[in-house]
C-alpha cells in the first residue's frame, strides 16, 4: 500500500511539474518582443508547393489566392504535385495557371512520399529558387503571405511556419474544435516558443523552407505526420525553426466527427511513428547540445501520449488505494474531481481567453466552445485507440462548402 501512496506522489508532482512547464512557456506569448533585423534586402524567388490527390474541388481557388499574392508574379512559380488522381485535378490546375507534375506511384500514397519525389527532381535540376512554402489543396493564403515570407528569408530564418487559420469554423462543433485548438498552438506554443528562442514546430501547412537546407538529402520523410519529423530533425540538428505571425493560411477541417476521428487517428499514429524514431536521438541531442530548444523539443515527443498513460495509471492507483482501503470512497470522488474537472473547464476558459486575444468573435462559436472539452476529451480516445490499432489508411476530406478568399475577405471586412 506504501508503494501505492509513493507512486500517486510521483505522478501528481510529474504531471504538475509538466504543465507549470508549459504554463510559463505559454505567458511568454503575451510579451511582445523586439523584431529581429533585415540582414539583407532581396526580393527572393519561391516556389509554392501543391501535393494534390483527387482536389478538383479546391485546388483552384487556393491557386487563384496565390495568383493574388502581393509579391512580384515572376518572383515565384505555383507547382501542383497531381498525387495518383482519377479526377481532374490536373487539368484544373493547369488552366488555373499551375505548373503540374502528375505522380502514379500505388504503393507510395502519402503526402511526405510526394514532396520527396518533387523535391528531388527540383534539387537534381538544381532549380533556381531560394525557398519553397507548401500548401495543402483546401488552403486559401492571404495575400500577404509570400511578402511576410520572404521578410523572414531577410531576417536570417530557413524554416518558418506561418499562421494557421481556419476558414470554416462555424460549420460544426468539429470545426470549431479545430480553430480553438490551431489558435491555442499558434500563440501558446508556436508564438511563445519563438518570443523566448526555443523552436516552433511546422504544422503541415503553410510553412516555408529555404531551399538549399533540403539539398544535401532531399525531404525524406517517413512517418504519416512529415511536418513533425522534418521538425524534429531541424531540432535534433540544433537549427531553430521560425515563426510567422502574419504570414496566414486558411485551412478547411472535416465537418464530421467521423471524419474527424480518422484523420487525428492517422495524425496519433503519426506521432507514435515519431517517438519511436526520434526520442533517443532527441535525447542524445540534449546530452550533445545541452540547449533548452533540444529539451523542449524531446519534451514535445514524449509529452502527449505518455502524459496521457501518466493520468491513465495515476486514476488506476486511485482506485487501486480505494480498493485497498487506503482511501475512503468520498477521498476517491475528491481525488478523481480534481483530475477530471479541470479536464473539462479549463479548457474552456482557456478558449475565451484565446479568443479574445486572437480577435476571434465568441458568439458564433459558443456551441463550439461548450463541446470543445469533448473534442479534446476524443483525442485521449484516440491517443487510447491508437496504442493498441494503428490504422495508416488515408482519407480525403469531404468538401462541403466552395470558399474562395474573397468570401474571407469579405468576412473580415465586415468584423
Amino acid at each position: 500500500m506504501e508503494f501505492l501512496y509513493i507512486l500517486q506522489e510521483a505522478l501528481v508532482w510529474i504531471i504538475t511539474i509538466f504543465w507549470v512547464y508549459q504554463l510559463v512557456i505559454s505567458i511568454c506569448s503575451l510579451i511582445n518582443f523586439k523584431e529581429k533585423p533585415i540582414l539583407e534586402e532581396k526580393t527572393n524567388k519561391f516556389m509554392a508547393i501543391i501535393p494534390a490527390h483527387n482536389e478538383e474541388a479546391v485546388v483552384e481557388n487556393l491557386i487563384m489566392s496565390l495568383q493574388k499574392q502581393d509579391y512580384p508574379r515572376d518572383s515565384y512559380d505555383i507547382y501542383v504535385i497531381a498525387d495518383n488522381c482519377t479526377d481532374n485535378t490536373a487539368k484544373i490546375a493547369k488552366k488555373a495557371g499551375a505548373i503540374v507534375y502528375e505522380r502514379f506511384d500505388s504503393m507510395h500514397k502519402t503526402k511526405g512520399a510526394a514532396l520527396n519525389w518533387f523535391l528531388a527532381q527540383k534539387i537534381e535540376e538544381d532549380a533556381p529558387y531560394d525557398a519553397f512554402c507548401i500548401f495543402d489543396a483546401d488552403n486559401i493564403v492571404d495575400v500577404n503571405f509570400l511578402k511576410n515570407m520572404n521578410k523572414k528569408l531577410c531576417q536570417g530564418e530557413t524554416v518558418v511556419q506561418g499562421y494557421r487559420d481556419i476558414k470554416n469554423p462555424t460549420d460544426s462543433w468539429v470545426t470549431a474544435g479545430y480553430a480553438i485548438f490551431y489558435w491555442t498552438m499558434n500563440r501558446f506554443y508556436h508564438l511563445a516558443r519563438y518570443n523566448i528562442g526555443l523552436s516552433p514546430l511546422i504544422n503541415g501547412t503553410g510553412f516555408m523552407v529555404r531551399f538549399d537546407q533540403v539539398k544535401p538529402e532531399g525531404w525524406n520523410t517517413k512517418t504519416l505526420t512529415e511536418d513533425i519529423e522534418f521538425s524534429l530533425k531541424q531540432i535534433i540538428r540544433g537549427r531553430k525553426l521560425g515563426w510567422a505571425r502574419d504570414a496566414i493560411v486558411y485551412d478547411e477541417q472535416p465537418v464530421g466527427f467521423k471524419q474527424s476521428w480518422s484523420q487525428r487517428s492517422r495524425w496519433t499514429v503519426g506521432h507514435i511513428q515519431c517517438m519511436g524514431e526520434y526520442t533517443k536521438k532527441l535525447a542524445l541531442a540534449v546530452k550533445e547540445h545541452k540547449t533548452v530548444m533540444n529539451f523542449d523539443g524531446l519534451l514535445y515527443i514524449v509529452g502527449s501520449i505518455p502524459m496521457f498513460i501518466i493520468t491513465i495509471l495515476l486514476l488506476l492507483v486511485n482506485a487501486g488505494l480505494y480498493l485497498g482501503k487506503g482511501l475512503t470512497g468520498t477521498e476517491l470522488l475528491w481525488n478523481y474531481a480534481r483530475y477530471i474537472v479541470p479536464t473539462f473547464f479549463l479548457p474552456i476558459l482557456t478558449a475565451i481567453l484565446i479568443m479574445k486575444i486572437e480577435h476571434k468573435e465568441v458568439k458564433p462559436m459558443a456551441k463550439g466552445l461548450l463541446c470543445y472539452p469533448l473534442f479534446l476529451g476524443s483525442w485521449l480516445a484516440i491517443n487510447f485507440k491508437c496504442l493498441f490499432k494503428r490504422n495508416t489508411k488515408w482519407e480525403k476530406i469531404e468538401h462541403v462548402r466552395n470558399i474562395k478568399i474573397n468570401d474571407l475577405e469579405k468576412v473580415e471586412e465586415q468584423a
